[in-house]
């Protein structure tokens, strides 16, 4: 049986990786093979285990619509505008230069949604402390641990660009 190849981003540009600590309230950009740029920001930061799919994951938000510019209007960062649901992932998109660290702005009222809703693989939905939520809540990520390909593969749906696959 072969084995599954490596896949890699086709809609994110890696740039120099970062090795800096992420905190929550930490903005970063996500240069396009197109030449724009998608801005996310991270809610909350190397979370333990009892409030995350994994230790150490980050809660962090990718925002719409796309940019010709490579420096964010943080005006425009809100829950209302993202591209994406809410996502947990671990610090390999920072390092390898997917996720470019741009601003920091501590997080005020406003810039969390009130209510976070995950789908876990056996339909159950939980808040972002992995308790119980009772109904479904747009938007509704997935309670796990995703990687910058999933982010490729999410952004590409989301803009109708290119979706990376396994061969």
């Amino acid at each position: 049986m072969a084995e599954p190849q490596r896949v890699s981003p086709v809609n994110l540009v890696a740039g120099p990786g970062s090795r800096k600590a992420v905190r929550a309230g930490d903005v970063f950009a996500l240069h396009l093979a197109d030449g724009r740029f998608l801005f996310g920001r991270v809610v909350a930061a190397d979370l333990p285990r009892e409030r995350a799919p994994m230790p150490g994951a980050n809660l962090v938000y990718v925002y719409g619509p796309p940019s010709d510019e490579p420096v964010p209007d943080l005006a425009r960062l809100r829950p209302d505008a993202l591209l994406i649901p809410p996502l947990f992932i671990n610090r390999l998109p920072w390092s390898k230069g997917y996720f470019r660290p741009v601003a920091h702005h501590d997080l005020a009222e406003g810039d969390v949604l009130a209510h976070h809703c995950f789908r876990t693989a056996d339909g159950q939905h939980l808040d972002e402390r992995g308790a119980p939520v009772a109904r479904r809540t747009e938007p509704c990520g997935t309670w796990g641990l995703a990687g910058y390909v999933t982010v490729d593969r999410q952004v590409g749906r989301a803009l109708g660009l290119p979706v990376v696959g396994y061969t």
